[in-house]
């Protein structure tokens, strides 16, 4: 059964594997990119950034070089905004300390922060052809149903029973082919709904498809609780210019840009946001004119909903933004700023007439 696995996944490849502008590269830098990029993202979604960045910084030189406010803004929109700032600082450990050389071995790679074990064995044997197996969703999905393995793939026992047999799978000979091969079928063949069973070299063998379990595999043990916040955004004009500040860390969308902000425990008018502590800190007894109250904007990420209202105030001259570590800058200028999606969602939706 496990022989028939490896033989047929891999004539399986020999016909259907995709055409990625990473695959025909042993270059470790561009490896490195692409799947950092990847991380948490589809192929669909990932590959115009990736080509983005290559062009942007063909060398990890040119991308430690690079202001983090670009880098960041090269990202907009991919979402986990962490990749974005270990990339580039991983860019930097390599371009400088490392002297340019990427490290070459699976636990050097792993060293890198934002390389993780799937990560750090994709750059091994894609670049190096050193025989680590990967294992991500796409391979955990055609294991289970593959081998009718129910033990859940988020605990510990799971992950053990999956490396095991993930190891012993690989062909050792060529490791970047198979593991390309497995990542490929399970992305476009053993696909998460409607998988191609019909026409499958591997489901005479199929425990999932034998037994009509192949949308049961795999098996979680955790639901994620998303916690709902809300966020009241103050568009503070001031002439031709806007208030903007950039975020810190210990919070979401740590290094972007975004507006002065109220947080609340569910969305309130402005009125009861004008009787706030949070309210009276930015505004104090400034003299203000409030033109535009938008509808809720909603952004889900993994571990929970945004929901966001924004305030467009016009305030006078003598606002003191830069007391408060705000930013002045002309609102022509806003696209060289990288905001988080739901801020580039309401700042695109012309139906609000935007600073009328």
């Amino acid at each position: 059964m496990k022989q028939n696995f490896t033989k047929n996944l891999l004539q399986w490849f020999s016909k259907s594997h995709r055409p990625l502008p990473w695959k025909d590269t042993k270059d470790p830098y561009i490896i490195w990119l692409s799947e950092i990029i990847l991380q948490q993202t589809r192929v669909e979604q990932g590959t115009p950034y990736f080509e983005r960045f290559r062009a942007a910084y063909p060398t990890v030189k040119d991308l430690a070089d690079a202001p983090e406010d670009e880098v960041m803004r090269n990202w907009e929109g991919l979402g986990y905004y962490s990749r974005a700032r270990n990339l580039h600082f991983t860019a930097k450990h390599i371009a400088y300390e490392l002297k340019g050389k990427f490290p070459d071995t699976f636990e050097d790679i792993l060293t890198l922060k934002g390389v993780g074990e799937y990560t750090a064995a994709a750059i091994a044997s894609f670049a190096y052809d050193l025989p680590h197996a990967v294992l991500d969703g796409n391979v955990y999905r055609v294991l289970s149903r593959y081998f009718g393995i129910e033990t859940p793939i988020d605990t510990t026992p799971g992950k053990k029973q999956f490396r095991s047999l993930a190891d012993e799978l690989l062909d050792t000979k060529k490791p970047a082919r198979y593991n390309q091969a497995i990542m490929d079928f399970g992305a476009t063949h053993c696909k998460p709904k409607l998988a191609l069973c019909s026409t499958c070299l591997l489901k005479n063998d199929c425990v999932a498809f034998a037994k009509n379990r192949v949308s049961d595999l795999p098996v979680k043990s955790k639901k994620l609780k998303k916690k709902t916040r809300y966020f009241h955004y103050l568009i503070l004009n001031q002439g031709e210019e806007v208030w903007l500040k950039k975020r810190g860390a210990g919070d979401i969308w740590q290094n972007l840009y975004d507006f002065p902000l109220i947080e609340m425990t569910e969305t309130q008018t402005t009125e009861e946001l004008a009787e706030t502590e949070a309210w009276q800190k930015i505004l104090g007894e400034s003299p203000i004119e409030i033109n535009k109250i938008s509808r809720p904007f909603l952004q889900t990420l993994t571990h929970r909903k945004i929901v966001a209202v924004f305030i467009e105030i016009a305030v006078g001259a003598d606002f003191p933004g830069e007391e408060q570590g705000f930013v002045k800058v002309k609102r022509s200028e806003l696209d060289v700023y990288a905001f988080p999606r739901i801020l580039n969602d309401y700042l695109k939706d012309t139906t609000l007439e935007l600073w009328g």
